[in-house]
């Protein structure tokens, strides 16, 4: 009986010491005991104070520049300013025209026909006479004719200058002093159309005469006429082809003295125009 008892207490003592050791077992290898594990399978440790979150605070972002709209590309210019044939007008059309020239344009106003329009001319006019010889008569009493036509209304001007000034030493002087009318009229009538027409030829008469006033020194001056014309953006009427021959010179029946047009000459400048009408 007293055998039974030792053996039941060491068997007692070796339990508690091996209940002993699984503890520490476990302890040391870190895994929490069964007991503490959640059925649900959630954590066991303790839940811990989180650090709030902080709101990254972004500055605003600067106003976006405002696009500065693509360059707007020049419309090309025209290789020229040739006025080209169109469905011929009706007189009425040069009601609001002013016909601006030398002898030539006395002519035009005497023997074409057309009764539209106003005319300012004078024998021997040059593109500086123009604006500082007392040509034109007026309420006032004479004036320059540049002054006299500051004065008049008007939707067009049809300007024939350059036969006198064949004579110029220099042909840039033409240029430039041709091109100050073409600005003198546009700020007078800067609503106004300023149409430049060639130098007319002349007949093979007066080619054989041998002076300055020559097929030659006028195409020449047409030339200047033309790259004006392009440079001052004016419709530019190349009307000597109306009444030129194969030959290159003024027709001889149209014209009285070689130079001037007679009635039929005139008549064929009219019909070009009619026919070369300009926007």
């Amino acid at each position: 009986m007293k055998g039974t008892k030792k053996r039941g207490l060491r068997g007692r003592r070796l339990l508690g010491t091996a209940a002993l050791l699984s503890v520490l077992a476990v302890l040391l290898s870190g895994d929490p005991p069964a007991s503490a594990v959640p059925r649900d399978g959630a954590s066991a440790e303790a839940p811990t104070a989180q650090e709030p979150v902080r709101a990254r605070v972004l500055e605003p972002a600067p106003p976006a520049e405002p696009e500065e709209p693509p360059a707007s590309e020049e419309p090309a210019k025209p290789a020229t300013m040739l006025v080209p044939e169109s469905e011929p007008v009706e007189d009425d059309y040069f009601a609001d025209a002013v016909f601006l020239g030398d002898s030539r344009t006395e002519g035009f106003y005497l023997y074409s026909g057309l009764e539209e329009g106003t005319y300012l001319y004078a024998v021997g006019a040059t593109v500086e006479s123009v604006f500082s010889k007392p040509t034109q008569e007026t309420e006032a009493g004479k004036v320059p004719m540049l002054d006299a036509l500051a004065e008049l209304e008007c939707g067009k001007v049809y300007i024939m200058l350059g036969a006198n000034e064949l004579g110029w030493p220099k042909s840039e002087a033409f240029h430039d002093q041709y091109g100050k009318v073409i600005d003198r009229v546009r700020a007078d009538h800067p609503d106004a159309e300023v149409v430049i027409q060639s130098i007319l030829p002349v007949s093979a008469v007066q080619e054989a005469k041998g002076s300055y006033v020559n097929n030659g020194r006028i195409q020449a001056y047409n030339t200047i006429l033309e790259e004006l014309a392009l440079e001052k953006e004016c419709p530019y009427l190349n009307v000597g082809e109306a009444v030129t021959g194969e030959d290159g010179c003024l027709r001889p029946e149209l014209t009285t003295d070689g130079i001037h047009l007679n009635t039929a000459g005139c008549k064929e400048w009219l019909d070009y125009l009619k026919t070369h009408a300009v926007s």
